[in-house]
């Protein structure tokens, strides 16, 4: 078990993201701020293969992302001021995950190591620090937002997998 997987819930309780089934949401227009890393590469791998998958996403200066979700209809993301954003120790990850019901063991697990990546806590897991140099390797490239979700989401595919099969070794033992 990953550290802190216990206390999620609770984190949860005391903030105020309404849940929403995910037959609720269908081919919406996502913003967040341009020059995407860690958060806002896995934010949209996760929306597009388990929320909407045919879900746009909207890279702006991170003062126009409000203002650029209002005029376009988008939702909002890992910014100040949306509702999935950061709370506490946890991610956006964590809060798309909770906001739309996502219960795969594997998705919280990458969580944990996407939270660790995105934030302070590097040595929350062992993998953290690593999706953190990749992220700011392709970070430095230069490339455009859409570009680098492109190259970057077999990275998350790989980790996703990774945990799905460290789940079924732990049940096997």
């Amino acid at each position: 078990m990953i550290p802190h997987e216990a206390t999620l819930t609770a984190e949860w309780r005391r903030c105020s993201i309404h849940r929403k089934r995910m037959d609720e949401v269908r081919a919406v227009k996502w913003v967040t701020r341009a020059r995407v890393k860690v958060d806002r590469v896995a934010c949209p791998w996760l929306i597009r293969k388990f929320v909407d998958q045919d879900a746009e996403f909207l890279f702006v200066p991170r003062e126009e992302v409000l203002a650029a979700a209002e005029r376009e209809g988008a939702i909002p993301f890992d910014t100040p001021g949306a509702e999935l954003n950061h709370v506490g120790d946890l991610c956006t990850f964590d809060a798309i995950l909770e906001k739309y019901g996502l219960t795969d063991p594997a998705l919280h697990r990458l969580a944990a190591i996407v939270r660790g990546a995105d934030t302070r806590n590097k040595d929350l897991t062992p993998w953290s620090r690593g999706l953190d140099a990749i992220a700011e390797g392709f970070q430095s490239m230069g490339l455009p937002d859409d570009e680098v979700l492109k190259l970057e989401w077999p990275v998350y595919d790989a980790l996703y997998n990774f945990c799905r099969n460290e789940i079924e070794r732990e049940k096997a033992r």
